[in-house]
């Protein structure tokens, strides 16, 4: 296969295939599953499409709900009746004081003021900001021993979604989608949705491909409205017309791709492209929620304004999964607004009535259809909160020790896992760095992240860094 040969394709298929000096091809096995066609001399610069799953997958989809600016595991899922006894006294000389974001020192300690209730036969203690989540207790496994080296926001973002607290690798989901591929040809594999117009910290990046070709980045949905933009033919275009328009387009990239072999930037906009059309006939019919009934959105809190934005994302990720996407990240409080270095108590208490009965209806929507089963949902924020005062009524940042929980896809229900010290400050039982953490959740989907590999500049390169083990004792 020639870069210099122009002749025209008789096909999507055959352009995709000849774009790029075969690159597009790889695109398009990643799309639908298939194995990438290449010649002899070009295997060695086209990365081979790994075969998973490994072994046998207790989950197939995965929906993360991301809480960026970090929760306060100490407010919510870990309860420490210690800080509470100590409340206002200095951190006790027997604890090493952290390295604080902020850095404030000597602050006293301050006491969490939520009802904390037992939960489900397993008797989990939530607090009562998580009170509709806890009705799932037994669903819940939660991990009181998360940790990672990213004590800002920009560096704990990236690093709970590439695995470095340096932006450029490859992001959890654009591996998920590297290693799996999608089950539906006519959607991405990997949708992100945010639930306003505010920025992620380091934006696209968290959804990126970095050093992998960029047909394994996520797709970003919107908020409200039209989740997808631009999905429908502008007026007066007929199917055919946008079809031409394709073509021509794409035998224009073509010609420009051949000479420019490593820009896979290019392909993934072929990818796009050519999704795009696929989509106009599907897409429409998956994103549109007025077939859903009203009991559903009110299960899901869509008749209320507070709970209505994460209500609406929760419902679309569910129907996105349900139709083979194979990765699903909403993110709530986007811009950091979990930050809550003052006034926690306000803060917090809105942003968890915001998502209280969304996350619910979720988990309720997912095991009376039969998915839960099948999909991994996984909660949390890049870090926890000290359990030290900032500012006499914040909490600052805290990686060191902090929690996370997931639910169905094979995980143990209504059990925790690990431990923080009694004040909530350092992870001291079964630690799980964020490679774990990856580790553990590529482990559910049935891939062993010691062999999903990707060479990149002769260096293999894993989601862990070399670093993570998978966190067993959490499968049932």
């Amino acid at each position: 296969m020639s870069c210099n040969n122009f002749d025209i394709p008789t096909s999507r298929r055959q352009f995709l295939h000849r774009a790029g000096c075969g690159f597009g091809a790889v695109a398009l096995a990643a799309l639908m599953g298939e194995k990438a066609i290449a010649a002899p001399d070009e295997e060695k610069a086209i990365p081979p499409l790994p075969k998973f799953p490994d072994h046998v997958a207790r989950a197939k989809n995965v929906i993360f709900l991301f809480m960026e600016g970090g929760p306060s595991h100490l407010d919510t899922f870990d309860r420490k009746p210690l800080l509470n006894e100590l409340a206002g006294q200095p951190l006790p000389a027997s604890f090493k004081p952290p390295l604080t974001a902020m850095g404030e020192k000597n602050t006293a300690l301050l006491a969490c003021k939520r009802t904390w209730k037992q939960y489900g036969q397993s008797g989990l203690w939530i607090s009562d900001w998580f009170s509709k989540v806890g009705e799932h207790a037994d669903d819940l496994a939660i991990l009181h021993s998360c940790a990672s080296d990213g004590i800002n926001h920009a560096g704990g973002v990236c690093s709970m979604n590439t695995g470095s607290v340096f932006g450029g690798r490859p992001s959890l989901g654009a591996w998920v989608s590297y290693g799996l591929g999608t089950e539906n040809k006519n959607l991405p594999g990997f949708v992100v949705i945010k639930d306003s117009e505010g920025t992620v910290v380091n934006g696209v990046r968290n959804w990126g491909s970095g050093f992998m070709p960029a047909v394994y980045q996520g797709v970003e949905f919107n908020a409200d409205g039209v989740p997808i933009k631009y999905l429908e033919n502008p007026k007066g275009v007929t199917n055919d017309r946008q079809r031409e328009k394709l073509d021509l387009l794409g035998e224009f990239n073509k010609q420009y791709g051949a000479t420019r072999q490593d820009n896979t930037e290019l392909e993934a906009r072929i990818r796009g492209y050519e999704l795009a059309y696929r989509m106009q006939a599907e897409a429409p019919a998956v994103v549109d929620l007025s077939k859903e009934s009203e009991a559903t959105k009110q299960l899901y809190g869509m008749d209320h304004e507070e709970t209505a934005v994460l209500g609406r994302n929760c419902l679309l990720a569910r129907r996105l999964v349900e139709n083979g996407v194979r990765f699903v990240q909403l993110y709530s409080g986007a811009g950091s607004k979990w930050d809550s270095h003052k006034s926690i108590e306000p803060l917090h208490s809105k942003l968890c009535r915001s998502v209280d009965q969304p996350i619910a209806g979720l988990l309720s929507d997912l095991k009376a259809r039969g998915l839960l089963d099948e999909t991994l949902v996984i909660w949390g924020g890049e870090f926890g909160r000290t359990p030290m005062s900032e500012q006499g009524d914040g909490r600052d940042h805290n990686p060191t020790g902090f929690t996370m929980w997931m639910a169905g896809g094979g995980v143990k229900g209504g059990q925790v896992f690990g431990a923080t010290d009694d004040l909530g400050l350092y992870a001291v039982e079964d630690r799980l760095h964020v490679h774990d953490i990856h580790a553990t959740i590529l482990n559910m989907l049935g891939v062993d992240h010691t062999k999903l590999i990707y060479s990149h500049k002769g260096r293999p390169e894993r989601i862990d860094q070399n670093e993570g083990h998978a966190f067993k004792k959490i499968v049932s």
